[in-house]
């Protein structure tokens, strides 16, 4: 971010709007920090040291809650391409948390009189050091939260007290409790974070919804049985060094070089939309998605498939209308699509509520022991989901032996997440650990490109491989935010596929 506009900002603040700007950032970045800030400058470094200053979004959500919309409008005005701020969002953005914002519009409302009522009802609760010192409701509110009295899941107390003082705040305080408590803990449970995994993420996981980004080591060694879904079975001691040349067998291997596209329609499209996400999650909307759903809704009528939307799904029901689906007959069908646009992080996407859905989930009920009528079928999945905090780099290509090292690396780590089952291919947007863009108006970099060269593709007759790749080539060229994206298609099929026009 331009230091110009950083420093014209600061000019602007006066303490109390830092002070204020301090407590809006105590879920990201560490309080003993904050406690050194003295004004607007000090507070920036703290977020630029933390990456939160890459681009204009987090400022602006701290700009606006303050109700400081003239210094929020100089960010809009900014002399960068539209392209790179106001337009280009990411699908893992850092949001204020609604705790963070209730409390701060609570500490705006109490008036001088009912801030002496509130030290007065806690002088029994925290040392008077501590508490005659306060002079602002917001000092009162984090010196509840340095005595561990006051949390997202402990809101007794400042209920509580606020009855006694001001009983349209402790509405306010109820509202936002009623809010979280929609959802079941027992089903949205969230996992902690280690400290290992603490030391790899980035400092947004640490908001007050922290979204675990690693699986269970159980889960990871847990021993998965593999069910073949090829059309015929393998002989005993049957393999590559064991091929014969008989007629028979070499019409057998021509006839399975690709996979039959003759039904009509050749199967169902599903395409997930996670558009407005609830104000407890701490995720923000994702304007221009619709823009990926109409793209998808397109090009896969196109080639023959029934499309059907489902739009804003929570962790639960995303996972239910996966299961329905995988709960009918595709007896009648080529093969199955199934897209998914949402906010997402390392090895999975989330709901609206914030719930993780990983993504073994979402192609668990299509395997060939779970849905025996897509045996032998394509199963194809394109994510468009941030798979982590970290941002892609470039770097000067220049052919050389290196050069040729480093890309070895990078398939030796893709071999550990090819999916289990044969049949499936997963493109994702982005490699694990890093972001994926979105244009506010126009859609997401990865959907539109793979719409527009799947299109390419059908017209030419080429195999969904060279489809992808080329979806690669022309994303990883673009630059998005000073960043780069690099998608990531998985696949286990065991022939051609081949998508033409129906």
């Amino acid at each position: 971010m331009d230091l110009r506009l950083l420093s014209r900002i600061d000019e602007e603040l006066d303490s109390s709007e830092v002070a204020a700007l301090c407590f809006l950032c105590r879920d990201v970045l560490n309080r003993k920090r904050l406690e050194t800030v003295e004004d607007g400058r000090g507070l920036f470094l703290r977020l630029q040291e933390k990456s939160l200053l890459e681009d204009h979004y987090f400022l602006s959500q701290l700009l606006s809650v303050i109700g400081r919309l003239d210094l929020h409008r100089l960010l809009e005005t900014d002399s960068r391409q539209p392209e790179q701020t106001a337009h280009t969002q990411t699908d893992a953005c850092p949001a204020l948390s609604q705790y963070r914002r209730m409390l701060y519009k609570v500490s705006e409302d109490v008036t001088k009189e009912n801030l002496t009522k509130m030290k007065f009802l806690l002088s029994d609760k925290l040392p008077r050091g501590r508490l005659d010192p306060c002079t602002t409701a917001l000092e009162v509110l984090c010196e509840m939260e340095r005595q561990d009295l006051l949390t997202e899941d402990r809101l007794d107390e400042l209920q509580r007290i606020l009855e006694e003082c001001d009983t349209q705040l402790a509405h306010t305080v109820q509202q936002h409790r009623e809010a979280r408590g929609s959802v079941s803990r027992q089903e949205y449970s969230v996992q902690p974070i280690s400290n290992q995994e603490q030391q790899l993420s980035s400092p947004q996981s640490l908001q007050s919804l922290s979204i675990s980004e690693t699986r269970p080591n159980c889960e990871r060694g847990q021993r998965i049985r593999l069910y073949s879904d090829a059309m015929t079975e393998t002989q005993p001691g049957s393999g590559p060094d064991q091929v014969t040349t008989s007629p028979t067998q070499s019409c057998k291997t021509s006839e399975m070089e690709h996979y039959s596209m003759t039904c009509n329609p050749r199967g169902t499209c599903l395409i997930i939309n996670n558009y407005h996400f609830m104000g407890f999650s701490g995720l923000t909307d994702r304007p221009g998605t619709e823009q990926d759903e109409k793209a998808l809704h397109n090009v896969f009528s196109r080639l023959g498939f029934k499309v059907e939307v489902c739009s804003d799904l929570t962790e639960k029901t995303m996972l239910g209308a996966v299961e329905e689906l995988g709960g009918r007959s595709h007896i009648q069908a080529d093969a199955l699509v199934v897209c998914v646009l949402s906010h997402g992080e390392k090895g999975c996407v989330l709901g609206t509520d914030g719930g993780e859905v990983p993504i073994r989930s979402l192609t668990q009920p299509f395997t060939s022991k779970q849905c025996p009528s897509l045996m032998g079928k394509p199963k194809l999945f394109f994510i468009q989901a941030c798979q982590g905090k970290g941002f892609q780099r470039g770097a000067l290509f220049i052919p050389s032996i290196r050069q040729r090292e480093g890309r070895y690396e990078a398939d030796a780590g893709a071999i550990e997440s090819i999916p289990w089952d044969a049949d499936f291919l997963i493109g994702m947007a982005t490699v694990e650990e890093c972001k994926s863009f979105r244009n506010t108006k126009e859609g997401s970099i990865y959907i539109q490109e793979l719409c527009k060269q799947l299109e390419w593709g059908a017209d030419r007759g080429e195999d969904i491989l060279s489809v992808l790749t080329r979806v690669n080539r022309e994303v990883s060229r673009g630059v998005y935010r000073d960043s780069k994206q690099m998608p990531e298609p998985k696949y286990t099929l065991t022939k051609k596929l081949f998508l033409p026009y129906f």
